[in-house]
């Protein structure tokens, strides 16, 4: 463990001392600060040549911020002469354009990866991709996690009875399938049809919820437009207790405050973006990711193999 070093970006710093303190191993000495202008200021305080090296910056908001510091780290990490540079990204940014669905439209998935790459990373540890085809985005090795254990354990405490797990669109339908597969549960999907990027509206459901309890999966909850939605039409269709499961709490505009005034029991998401401290209502669950990434840190410097933390939930 003497060559494993781990640094942090501004972006998670308690996600980055969770995952450390996991490791049982101290964070790397890094400075981070701005110039004047807002240019992004790094410099390594600890030498890290040949050493084998994790840095860990999700692309939650500020996300051009926290991306172009991502970049800036890692090029200095390079320049410093580590061994290996592994990019520990819990939420990937800019996913949900991953194809050209529309004329004249970018795929950022594909930029952003390519931009990891040139920047000087050798490899990358993420969490619920928006997309799972986003991995052949990289031209160098990716890791790919999955949250379903994370959610698995906080939710079998409750013993269901009459359990339905249900995708709140066509699209995440795998995911829900794997989950499905884990709980030993029903399968449902939300029907609908979108408006605009922001707005939903939900046409039917398929699959049998009345009288059951229900979890909602998703990778991904910003505004919670959908989710609501999603929630609203469920308890039209009979379902007892609606609950939610979702890897990456964007939480964007007024996305708590519909939550808060929704069908939802509660939402349980992951600490994989950080959420500002008093602005979670009594709705809104975290549960942390620390204890898988410091595993597969752990593995990934030790040249083991990952595929443990995810046989048989891959969908």
């Amino acid at each position: 463990m003497d060559k494993l070093v781990v640094f942090g970006g501004s972006s998670n710093k308690k996600l980055t001392k969770d995952i450390c303190k996991a490791l049982k191993t101290k964070e790397g000495d890094i400075f981070l600060s701005r110039f004047s202008d807002g240019e992004v200021r790094v410099k390594i305080e600890e030498n890290i040549r040949g050493k084998d090296v994790f840095v860990i910056q999700p692309m939650s908001a500020p996300v051009n911020e926290n991306l172009m510091e991502l970049l800036i780290i890692i090029d200095a990490l390079k320049r410093a002469s580590a061994h290996r540079i592994t990019a520990v990204i819990p939420y990937y940014g800019y996913a949900r354009q991953d194809r050209k669905d529309q004329p004249r439209v970018p795929i950022t998935a594909k930029l952003v990866a390519d931009l990891i790459t040139v920047s000087g990373a050798n490899r990358v540890l993420t969490l619920d991709l928006h997309a799972g085809q986003i991995q052949g985005f990289f031209d160098i090795p990716l890791d790919h996690l999955y949250a379903i254990d994370v959610f698995f354990n906080y939710f079998r405490k409750f013993k269901f009875q009459d359990l339905v797990i249900v995708s709140p669109d066509v699209g995440g339908i795998k995911m829900a399938r794997a989950y499905a597969k884990k709980f030993r549960a029903g399968l449902a999907i939300v029907d609908k049809r979108r408006n605009s990027p922001d707005s939903t509206e939900v046409m039917h459901i398929l699959g049998e919820v009345e009288g059951k309890n229900v979890i909602l999966v998703d990778d991904i909850v910003a505004t919670g437009s959908s989710l609501v939605e999603a929630a609203k039409a469920l308890k039209e269709a009979g379902a007892k207790k609606i609950f939610a499961a979702i890897t990456h709490g964007i939480l964007s505009a007024n996305a708590i405050e519909k939550i808060g005034e929704s069908d939802i029991d509660y939402l349980v998401i992951t600490d994989s973006i950080p959420q500002p401290e008093g602005k979670i209502n009594k709705k809104i669950k975290i549960v942390s990711v620390n204890e898988l990434f410091a595993e597969a840190i752990k593995r990934i410097h030790f040249e083991q193999s990952i595929s443990v933390l995810f046989d048989g939930v891959r969908r």
